[in-house]
């Protein structure tokens, strides 16, 4: 029996080991990728598509006609004399329906309608975000490994600086100083290399609660770094903020406050309510139709405080409009600054800083080994190096991730999304 158990515990193993979960431990992970999960599994997004669906429940309900009502009336029993009991009573059963007047129900549908157009215009802006969020995400992990392998080189520097300075010291050519210099920098590369793949777990891990999952379930991110042939002007991006969902709601929000004005001001006229029936009477055993209309007299109620409030509210909303466009224009002209920083920083260190800097390190390495240049001069250009590397990849991370700021802001993410989408 013991040995069941244990044979059952080692195929249970071996299932894990082989199931599709942890294989993709070890799968590599595309921005496009990322972008279909993050849409597919955010559970916060959920929320957002299930309140879609219920105001498609509320614009359905407001659409109703209200219910008829029925009506059954006991007179004259219990009453003296011939009205003893029931013998007199007269009987009535009458059906009463409430006829809405100015238009109340297209009016009530109309908003509930807007209302729904309002929660499609959230889930999009709630969609940018989050995209907006994983792309932020996938640009630290693509950094972090490229810092990753700057610091692994750096490391791979210090180890052959080692060997050369000792093989110098060895032949009596240099100090042995040098030599405790080589060690000390290879000590401080190996830090420096165990502190980026920290980095690294940390941004993948980031990345990976974004798309819903607890631990990372990918090896690598995959993709590259790289500038845009050039970037448009302020104005340009400033002319696209309307595709941006938090502005274009507010045409669908101004609207649906009208017409709810428009509905309160309707609540003003009275709705009648018509009635027929039969009415039975007991003591000549004959039978007659009965019919009336009946009209609610405003006297107290005219519903004037329920307009002077949707007539406040649109007022509201008109300038709650202008206040959400000037922001995002002012986070637009922010985001931009940002971006062509960034951009001429970037361009820079590709075009100029790096390659001079890397010439400068080779010929004082290959210097270095035939005696023209000491140690300082070599570890001095070799930290201006590594260190404009990791400027470089800072910089080209932060262009990045200020021209997703630009995409949120100008609501053309969804375009790239569903390119990336359709490659699934």
């Amino acid at each position: 029996m013991d040995r069941i158990y244990v044979v059952m515990l080692v195929l249970c193993a071996v299932c894990i080991i082989t199931s599709p979960a942890a294989a993709s431990e070890t799968q590599e992970l595309t921005l496009e990728q990322a972008l279909t999960l993050a849409l597919e599994k955010n559970p916060e997004l959920a929320t957002y598509s299930w309140e879609i669906r219920a105001s498609e429940g509320r614009t359905a309900q407001a659409s109703t006609v209200p219910n008829p009502e029925i009506e059954f009336i006991v007179e004259n029993f219990w009453g003296n004399k011939d009205l003893h009991g029931f013998d007199g009573a007269e009987y009535t059963i009458a059906l009463t329906q409430r006829i809405e007047l100015g238009g109340k129900r297209s009016k009530r549908a109309h908003a509930a309608d807007i209302e729904r157009d309002l929660a499609k215009w959230d889930y999009e802006a709630k969609k940018l975000d989050l995209l907006n969020e994983v792309t932020k995400a996938f640009v630290d992990v693509i950094a972090e490994q490229e810092r990753l392998k700057v610091t692994e080189d750096l490391y791979g520097l210090a180890e052959l600086s080692l060997s050369t300075v000792s093989a110098r010291v060895q032949a009596g050519k240099v100090s042995p100083i040098e030599e405790i210099r080589a060690t000390a920098e290879l000590s401080k590369s190996k830090i420096e290399l165990e502190r980026a793949k920290r980095s690294l777990d940390a941004a993948r891990k980031k990345l990976s609660t974004v798309l819903g999952s607890p631990a990372p379930f990918f090896e690598m991110a995959v993709g590259q770094l790289n500038l845009n042939a050039d970037i448009p002007s302020s104005e340009q991006l400033v002319q696209k903020i309307s595709k941006n969902p938090d502005v274009a709601r507010w045409t669908e929000e101004i609207e649906q406050r009208r017409v709810v004005l428009n509905l309160e001001r309707a609540n003003r006229i009275p709705d009648p309510s018509v009635s027929i029936g039969v009415r039975r009477f007991r003591e000549t055993e004959t039978s007659a139709l009965v019919a009336g209309i009946s009209f609610p007299l405003p006297l107290f109620n005219r519903n004037t405080g329920a307009v002077s409030e949707a007539e406040s509210r649109l007022s509201k909303a008109k300038e709650q409009q202008k206040t959400v466009l000037l922001k995002t224009q002012t986070a637009v002209t922010e985001a931009y600054l940002i971006l062509s920083s960034a951009f001429i920083e970037v361009s820079a260190l590709k075009n100029t800083i790096l390659p001079q800097l890397q010439k400068a390190f080779d010929a004082v390495q290959e210097g270095y080994r035939f005696g023209k240049f000491g140690y300082l001069d070599l570890l001095d250009a070799q930290r201006s190096l590594s260190e404009s590397k990791k400027q470089f990849i800072e910089s080209l991370a932060a262009y990045r991730k200020a021209f997703a700021d630009v995409e949120r802001l100008t609501g053309t993410v969804q375009e790239y999304t569903a390119a990336g989408a359709a490659k699934k």
